[in-house]
């Protein structure tokens, strides 16, 4: 299968390129502590120096699954909330996907950077926009939570803003200490929050307590 072959499959949205799955708490923003089902999918094309899963960039045609397949495994499960991450999920149609899980009265949960179209049916999407590629304009519109990583504060902070100023009134917003950094940067955060209220802290938990 060549270059031009494996496109056709992501953009009809009948394969994708699955890197992992799991079943796990969710360790980030609105629904922390929320038991869900996690699909991880390959490739990204931004390349976050600090980014937390960079074996997701990349994928092989092992990776490859057919969705009607993958859809099939989660609802013969009995899950019933399923996050989608990556790498960019955006990179892929996932019209058929999410359509095969909401038939099943299935939850669907999008975290996203908001750099490709937007496909698929989702209950809930997490924009995470990322300052050297940032969001469509389209996911201002659609997100229900606004989560920004910070690295270097005096700039990061500032782009937090820039995007809450996009956002529709009543979407959460998150900041969200970069792992690395998190020792420094936690304590500076929350200064800023107890300043500007309207944010609210989320941290990694699933690291501090150990779980995928």
């Amino acid at each position: 299968m060549n270059k031009d072959e494996l496109n056709k499959l992501f953009e009809a949205g009948t394969h994708l390129p699955l890197i992992e799955k799991f079943y796990t708490l969710q360790g980030e923003g609105f629904h922390t502590g929320k038991a869900a089902f996690f699909i991880r999918i390959g490739g990204c094309d931004i390349g976050c120096r600090w980014c937390d899963s960079k074996y997701s960039w990349t994928f092989g045609r092992d990776t490859l699954i057919e969705t009607e397949q993958l859809a099939d495994e989660i609802i013969s499960a009995g899950h019933k909330d399923v996050v989608v991450t990556g790498g960019e999920p955006m990179m892929y149609n996932l019209d058929l996907f999410t359509n095969l899980l909401k038939k099943a009265d299935i939850k669907t949960y999008l975290e996203t950077s908001g750099t490709h179209p937007l496909t698929g049916k989702w209950d809930w999407i997490c924009l995470s926009p990322k300052p050297q590629q940032p969001p469509l304009s389209e996911y201002f519109a659609s997100a229900q939570e606004l989560k920004v990583i910070i690295y270097d504060p005096h700039q990061d902070l500032e782009w937090a803003e820039e995007n809450a100023k996009k956002v529709l009134d009543g979407t959460h917003l998150y900041l969200q200490p970069e792992w690395s950094r998190r020792k420094q940067n936690t304590p500076i955060i929350i200064e800023y929050i107890k300043k500007n209220p309207k944010w609210k802290l989320s941290v990694q938990l699933h690291k501090y307590i150990g779980i995928p």
